[in-house]
This record gives structure tokens, sequence and C-alpha cells, in this order.
């Protein structure tokens, strides 16, 4: 099991009940010492279709995507839109440090297993020695 730091509101007892439809699940990643394939980051193209395939694979649906490469041995940047909301991620190889967001609602069933094997699946790939995540529930 994966240690998170859970996210929670500062001050719930402040806000008023409101009945929340689309509910959600936000994880994300400060992946320090990634020991991975280079193309993962330096290659826009590589790792766009890669992050398509590991959403695929979880049973998300891509709407769209945008990757961008910042040159010879810079790093990427990239985000799919996902009809359930997104994923996106951020590379710096001369570092070993990625950044990684994969948010899901919920508005028509529970996406949270789906977020949880996409993120597992891209955390795998990267093989952070030292991952720093997060869970937040959004509600």
């Amino acid at each position: 099991m994966k240690n998170y730091q859970t996210v929670v509101p500062i001050d719930q007892a402040a806000a008023p009940a409101v009945q929340r439809h689309a509910t959600g699940l936000h994880l994300i990643g400060d992946l320090y010492g990634c020991i991975c394939d280079s193309r993962l980051m330096l290659d826009s193209t590589y790792l766009e279709n890669f992050c398509k395939d590991r959403v695929a694979a979880a049973g998300l649906t891509t709407v769209g995507s945008l990757f961008h490469s910042f040159g010879e041995g810079g790093g990427v940047t990239g985000v799919v839109v996902l009809a359930e909301s997104h994923l996106s991620l951020h590379t710096w190889p001369e570092s070993g440090y990625v950044t990684l967001d994969v948010y899901v609602c919920n508005y028509s069933e529970n996406n949270r297993p789906k977020a949880q094997k996409l993120f597992d699946d891209l955390l795998a790939a990267f093989n952070p020695s030292d991952p720093h995540l997060h869970r937040v529930d959004r509600a």
C-alpha cells in the first residue's frame, strides 16, 4: 500500500451543507529519483501515446491531449483530457523528477478505482525512488 498524505478542507465546519452530485478523486505525485525509460522523460510523442494507452487500460476515456517537448535534453509537459476529467504530467529529466496528477469525477459512476489504476501504472513506469503522494477526495 502506498503512503498517501490526505488533504482535508481547512474549515469543514464553516462550509454550508450542500448535496454534491459529482464527487471526485485527485491523485497527486511528486516523483523524485525516477529511474525509467528515457523516452518517458524526453520524448513527447512517446509519452503521449504511452499515457493514452494507460488511460484506455484503466477504463477511462480520452477526449483530447496535448504534449510539448522543451527540446533536446529538455523535459515534457502534457495533458490528457478525459471524459471523466484529466491526467497531467511534467518531466524534468535533468533532475529525474516528475509531477503527476490524475483527477476523475464520479458523476455517473465511481471512477476512483480507474483513477487509482492509471496513477499506479504511471507510478510504476516512472519508478521513483522517493515518491511524495497525495490523495484529495473532492466533494
